[in-house]
């Protein structure tokens, strides 16, 4: 079932496939407790509830969240769906997986925060606004053995990604690479990146990564 995806909500795309492969790999036990942060119209929680864990979801955005509901009820599946700013709703909590897709495209305006819905893609002129948060944060969350999948582009530095993740005790590196074509928004701001050196002259496709970090037993 395709979920429903109203103006304003981020529509599953390549970076949402990539991450779902990524939670096909993981050994997880029914009831397993999973975090989507950052879940968009619920398309990767409700892939987790089917396989039985025990799912809560998380979007800074209302009418996301609406979404994510909907598409969980259309689904007949049970996760729990919070309105927040990333793991503010979570807080004391703990989980044997997290996953994340949040924003990582570089953006025009330093660290000033994106309205409507470019929310779901732009992240400062690093691409870094939200990922440096989900380092600082999720091991924090995560149990003894947990681990963090995140998805983020080749534009926001997935190296300095592995490197904080390990620098907060985590076992970090990047297990799976797709290259995509440009999509509207990173057309729209091609020139923007080439001059800052973040886009190669020649490059005409983007990396997205899939980093993997694990909470040592």
């Amino acid at each position: 079932m395709n979920p429903l995806v109203p103006p304003g909500v981020y529509a599953p795309q390549e970076d949402t496939e990539l991450l779902a492969g990524a939670l096909f790999d993981e050994p997880l036990p029914t009831g397993a407790a999973v975090l989507d942060v950052g879940t968009g119209t619920g398309a990767l929680a409700l892939e987790a509830a089917r396989r039985g864990f025990d799912v809560t979801a998380v979007d800074v955005s209302r009418r996301a969240v609406w979404a994510a509901r909907l598409n969980a009820a259309r689904a007949g599946l049970l996760v729990r769906i919070r309105h927040g700013n990333l793991f503010d709703p979570v807080l004391g909590e703990s989980f044997d997986l997290i996953l994340a897709n949040p924003p990582y495209v570089p953006a025009p305006g330093g660290t000033r925060q994106p309205r409507g819905a470019a929310r779901a893609w732009d992240a400062g002129d690093d691409g870094r606004l939200v990922v440096d948060r989900i380092c600082r944060e999720a091991p924090g969350l995560l149990r003894p053995g947990g681990v963090l999948l995140l998805v983020q582009s080749a534009l926001s530095d997935p190296d300095l990604t592995v490197q904080r993740l390990r620098a907060a005790g985590l076992k970090a590196a990047v297990t799976r690479r797709r290259r995509i074509a440009f999509g509207p928004v990173l057309r729209g701001r091609e020139r923007w990146l080439r001059e800052r050196g973040l886009l190669a002259t020649a490059e005409n496709r983007e990396e997205l990564v899939v980093i993997r970090a694990e909470l040592p037993v």
